[in-house]
């Protein structure tokens, strides 16, 4: 059975000097061996190949009989580390807490504990007779969140 902190360390290696992060990695029982990266530019077909080929010349094939997947952390799905966070600030994200409750807005810190968004909210101020939308920030722990996911606008 093919040991996951081996493949761990030959894509920290491909990792070494590269903008490109890991999001995921996973060895199943039956050496299914699959990893996710990303970047803040996104990630081609040609890196997610030239990884794969990366990770074939490392580990042996004869020694070890794996299936491998090498892909990229997809558009709409949730955010899985916090690196994923942080070059999605300033832009529209979407976040669901453990409790149901929903917030949209826009990322706009990350901190080891959790992140901020800017969401638009009704708020009534001193002197008008009905409420006004108002940027309020929102903090929210990671431990309290469902999921976080890039939110794509179309024109």
């Amino acid at each position: 059975m093919i040991e996951k902190n081996t493949v761990q360390n030959v894509v920290n290696e491909w990792l070494k000097g590269k903008d490109y992060f890991l999001v995921d990695l996973s060895v199943s029982d039956d050496d299914r061996v699959v990893v996710v990266i990303d970047h803040a530019d996104g990630v081609w077909i040609e890196d997610c190949a030239d990884l794969s080929r990366y990770i074939e010349t490392r580990i042996n094939r004869e020694e070890e009989d794996y299936e491998l997947e090498v892909g990229s952390a997809g558009l709409g799905q949730p955010f899985r580390v916090r690196r994923q966070y942080e070059i999605h600030i300033g832009k529209s994200v979407e976040s669901q807490t453990k409790d149901g409750k929903k917030y949209r807005g826009i990322l706009s810190s990350v901190d080891e504990e959790g992140f901020v968004m800017n969401v638009m909210e009704k708020v009534q101020e001193e002197g008008k007779k009905r409420p006004v939308n108002k940027e309020v920030p929102v903090r929210l722990k990671f431990d309290d969140v469902a999921y976080t996911k890039y939110q794509i606008k179309v024109k």
